[in-house]
């Protein structure tokens, strides 16, 4: 009856750079590295063969445990817009709240609330934000049609008021601007 060989290696971690186990046989032991180590969709140009065990699956893979979620980017400017945006809404149901308030809870309170609400919801100004984003769509085709920086494309919206924001000018050999 054939004995079983046995492989051993450290739990799951997001090091990519390190791998430690060992192979265990009836008759040696051979120390398992990271040259011992395959990744996902490699292809092997050999006519040859190879024995592989998978080590590691699903969530526990090196690469999945080293991706992160995607973040958003938000402009300084959008930042400050929401912030003011929160600020104005807090001071419109403080304002609602206080003219009930004055006037008296009496009859349909509740109702006459949300009518001052919806009188006073102008004070949150949503086409700033109209107006803003229309704003960047027009200012990066303009930076795309300059005549004066041909091959120029803006990629996102957020470039032209970041422009403004420059401190320093970083750029690579083949003119990729940082």
């Amino acid at each position: 009856m054939m004995e079983a060989a046995e492989i051993r290696c450290e739990g799951p971690t997001n090091l990519i750079y390190e791998f430690n186990g060992i192979f265990i046989d009836k008759d040696h032991r051979e120390p398992l590295s990271l040259e011992n180590t395959l990744w996902a969709d490699t292809i092997l140009a050999s006519q040859g063969f190879i024995l592989g065990l998978v080590v590691y699956t699903g969530r526990q893979t090196r690469s999945q445990m080293n991706s992160k979620l995607p973040t958003s980017k938000t402009c300084l400017l959008d930042l400050e817009i929401n912030y003011l945006s929160k600020i104005l809404f807090v001071l419109m149901l403080i304002l609602s709240l206080s003219i009930v308030l004055l006037n008296g809870f009496h009859g349909e309170w509740l109702l006459f609330y949300f009518r001052v609400v919806l009188l006073l919801s102008s004070i949150i100004p949503i086409s700033l934000r109209v107006n803003l984003d229309m704003a960047k769509m027009w200012y990066s085709y303009c930076i795309n049609m300059d005549q004066q920086i041909p091959g120029t494309v803006a990629r996102n919206s957020t470039i032209p008021e970041e422009l403004g924001r420059i401190q320093f000018l970083i750029t690579d050999k083949t003119g990729t601007l940082t």
